[in-house]
């Protein structure tokens, strides 16, 4: 069995992000990315330290634009419309779920697509699905592929199982998957037969967001799976899959923590620089 790792792909991304940034540099442009938070979540906090840094590392920046759980949602698209007027911030992510009492779809529709790095809009989602290879895909679904690629794995004609159907990852994966060429079906918690489904899959992909579902019942030898989910259970971090369960049996696989989550920084980097060459 081969651990897929995220940090190896990290380390990959870096090295060709940090000559990017060189060249940037030469003309006085310092990649931005700005971050719009409502609130202290400690998982927002957490991963906007995480964030800082990464960009800090390669010498991009991040700047916090933080309001109080009470802010009004004229003030909040202010905010945004400000930034998306700024010409030294490239990327603006703002964190969600927002509080109830805001509109989120229009937050995610006022973004200017192309400072839009995570695919928050539907301008974005529509580049991804029409793969045109125009605009900026979702940071999680990209670092799906950014891992895929790093070790070399041949989808064509490969029958890709996504368990899963979000338009943060779900969906949008499936798209990407198609334009490796796969053969993608799409499956979630009601499909029948589920199991059979994913025991026919060359390359199987959780994101159900239900912690541990993916069990030794759903897996066949040579496989490769990958874990896109990010659970809580008994206080520990978790994936879809059950890692201790489904490992001995697969081919390869991710494990949670450790992969494709470790990867999803480095792609709103990325994404971020492209936006600044831009």
């Amino acid at each position: 069995m081969q651990e897929l790792r995220g940090m190896p792909v990290v380390k990959g991304i870096a090295g060709d992000i940090t000559k990017r940034i060189e060249e940037l540099s030469k003309k006085g442009i310092v990649p931005k990315l700005a971050v719009v938070r409502v609130g202290e979540r400690e998982d927002d906090l957490s991963y906007e330290r995480g964030l800082l840094k990464r960009f800090s590392a390669v010498g991009a920046q991040v700047a916090s634009y933080v309001y109080p759980d009470t802010v009004t949602q004229e003030e909040l698209e202010e905010g945004i419309t400000r930034l998306n007027e700024e010409k030294d911030v490239h990327g603006i992510l703002v964190f969600r779920p927002l509080p109830k009492h805001l509109n989120e779809e229009r937050i995610k529709e006022l973004v200017t697509p192309q400072k839009d790095v995570d695919c928050m809009g539907s301008i974005n989602n529509a580049h991804v699905f029409a793969q045109d290879g125009k605009g900026h895909a979702p940071c999680t679904p990209q670092a799906v592929i950014e891992m895929l690629d790093f070790y070399g794995f041949n989808l064509t004609g490969k029958k890709a199982v996504v368990v899963g159907r979000s338009m943060v990852v779900g969906k949008p994966l499936a798209m990407m998957l198609l334009k490796k060429n796969a053969t993608v079906t799409v499956c979630h918690t009601k499909t029948e037969n589920l199991k059979e489904e994913c025991k026919d899959a060359d390359f199987l992909f959780a994101a159900a967001g239900v912690a541990e579902m993916i069990d030794a019942s759903y897996v066949r030898e040579g496989q490769v799976v990958i874990d896109v989910g990010i659970n809580v259970k008994d206080g520990k971090l978790c994936g879809d899959v059950a890692y201790d369960a489904v490992s001995p049996i697969v081919l390869a696989i991710t494990p949670v923590p450790g992969g494709v989550g470790t990867v999803t920084t480095s792609v709103l980097l990325k994404h971020t620089v492209e936006s600044a060459e831009n």
